[in-house]
C-alpha cells in the first residue's frame, strides 16, 4: 500500500488542484500573486498595486527631462484563513485514482475548499460603497441592463480603469439576464455557441460570472431621524450624529443631503453618536444634513459585484515543504500559476483506515474600494 500511496498522491493532488482552480470563481477575477514559498498562518504578504503615471510635455533639450518615480502601492494581505477538507478512501478509491478518476470524496472535499475561498472574498462586499441599482428588495436585470450601465457609470465616476471589469451575480440575476437580448441575442453576444450553451459573453463592459456564493446583507436597524451633529471638515473618517433610533451595521450604504456620494459604516454601530465610515468625507458639513440610509431596516439584499480585478487582492501560500514525511504523515504541495492557489494533500493511516486531508493557507483584502460597486437584488 506504500508505494501505491506514494504513486497515487501525487495524481490526487493534481486533480484536486485542477477541480480547486474551476471551482474558487473569485480568485481568478481578482489581483493575485502567484508564488510557491513556504509561508504559516498570520505571516502577511504584499500584493503590488500598479500606480497611474502622468504624461508630460516634451520639450527638446540636450538634456533629458528627469523621470518621474513610479511608486507602485502594495496590498498587504494577511494569510489568516486556514482550511483543511478531510475524507476518506477506500482501496477501490485509491485505484480509480491512479487511473484518472478523481474520488467522489476527494472532489466533495474540493468543492468546500473553493466555496470557503469564493465565500471569504465576497465577504469583503461590506466595504465597498459604490452602489448602483434599486435599493429595493428586487432582482437585478429583470427588465433591462439599467443595473449594469448604472454600475458601469459609478464605476467610471470613481475612476476606475475601463478594462479587467468583472460583473459577479447570484443564480437570480443571471436567469434574469438570460431572458434580455442583450444577453441572449447573437447580434450582441457575437457568438452562437454562446447563445446555445447559454455562456455569458462579455459585454457592457464586463466579463460576466454567475456565483452561487453570493452573499446577503441584513441591513441595520438605523432608522431615517439621523442627522449630523455639527460642523464636519472634508477628509474625516467619522462623522458624529444625533436624534434617530437604532444602530447601523458594518456594510450598511447611506448619502448625506446635499451630495450624491454613497459611504458605507465600516463597523458596527454601539451608540447612536459616531459612525466610522468609507471613503473619508468628501465635502464641508455645515451641521444638521439628514442621513440616509439604502434599503430597509432589517431586510436582506443579494450583494452582488461590479468590479475591476485590482479592486481585491488575494493570496495563496504553501504551508510546508513541498514534499515531506513528517511523523510517517505523506505530504504534498502544488501551486497553482493560473490562479494564483496552493493546495496541500496529507496523507495518515489511522486505525485500520487513511486519512487523507486537502488543507490550504490563504487571505485576501480590499485593496482600492473606489474600483468597486454593489447591485443590491433579492
Amino acid at each position: 500500500m506504500a508505494n501505491t500511496l506514494t504513486a497515487v498522491i501525487p495524481v490526487i493532488l493534481a486533480q484536486g488542484m485542477m477541480a480547486l482552480r474551476q471551482n474558487a470563481i473569485m480568485a481568478r477575477l481578482v489581483n493575485t500573486l502567484p508564488s510557491g514559498e513556504v509561508k504559516q498562518k498570520g505571516e502577511t504578504i504584499s500584493i503590488p498595486i500598479p500606480s497611474a503615471i502622468e504624461v508630460q510635455q516634451v520639450s527638446p533639450s540636450n538634456y533629458p527631462p528627469s523621470t518621474a518615480d513610479i511608486i507602485p502601492t502594495n496590498a498587504e494581505v494577511k494569510l489568516d484563513q486556514w482550511w483543511e477538507a478531510p475524507f476518506y478512501l477506500t482501496d477501490a478509491d485509491i485505484v480509480n485514482a491512479v487511473s484518472g478518476i478523481i474520488p467522489m470524496q476527494a472532489s466533495e472535499s474540493i468543492k468546500s475548499l473553493a466555496n470557503k475561498v469564493d465565500s471569504t472574498l465576497l465577504a469583503l462586499y461590506k466595504k465597498v460603497y459604490g452602489f448602483a441599482g434599486s435599493d429595493e428588495k428586487v432582482t437585478p436585470f429583470a427588465t433591462s441592463t439599467k443595473e449594469a450601465t448604472d454600475a458601469r457609470k459609478v464605476l467610471n465616476n470613481q475612476l476606475c480603469p475601463l478594462e479587467d471589469r468583472r460583473f459577479v451575480m447570484d443564480a437570480d440575476a443571471e436567469a434574469n439576464a438570460l431572458n434580455l437580448r442583450a444577453f441572449q441575442d447573437y447580434n450582441f453576444t457575437g457568438s452562437f455557441e454562446d447563445v446555445k450553451s447559454g455562456k455569458l459573453s462579455p459585454k457592457l463592459g464586463f466579463t460576466w460570472f454567475m456565483n452561487q456564493n453570493i452573499p446577503s446583507h441584513t441591513r441595520g436597524a438605523c432608522d431615517a431621524a439621523y442627522q449630523i451633529n455639527g460642523a464636519h471638515s472634508a477628509g474625516v473618517s467619522s462623522l458624529t450624529v444625533k436624534t434617530g433610533s437604532g444602530l447601523g451595521k458594518a456594510g450598511d450604504i447611506f448619502t448625506i443631503a446635499g451630495h450624491s456620494q454613497t459611504y458605507v459604516l465600516t463597523a458596527d454601530m454601539t451608540a447612536i453618536t459616531s459612525m466610522a465610515i468609507s471613503p473619508k468625507l468628501q465635502v464641508v458639513l455645515s451641521g444638521d444634513e439628514m442621513i440616509t440610509f439604502k434599503g430597509t431596516i432589517d431586510e436582506t439584499y443579494a450583494q452582488n459585484l461590479a468590479f475591476h480585478r485590482d479592486a481585491f487582492a488575494f493570496g495563496s501560500r504553501i504551508l510546508d515543504d513541498p514534499n515531506i514525511v513528517k511523523g510517517g504523515h505523506e505530504m504534498s504541495s502544488i501551486a497553482d500559476p493560473v490562479s494564483g492557489l496552493t493546495l496541500r494533500l496529507e496523507v495518515s493511516r489511522e486505525h485500520k483506515r487513511t486519512r487523507w486531508s486537502f488543507d490550504i493557507l490563504f487571505g485576501c483584502a480590499v485593496a482600492r474600494p473606489e474600483l468597486a460597486c454593489r447591485v443590491w437584488g433579492a
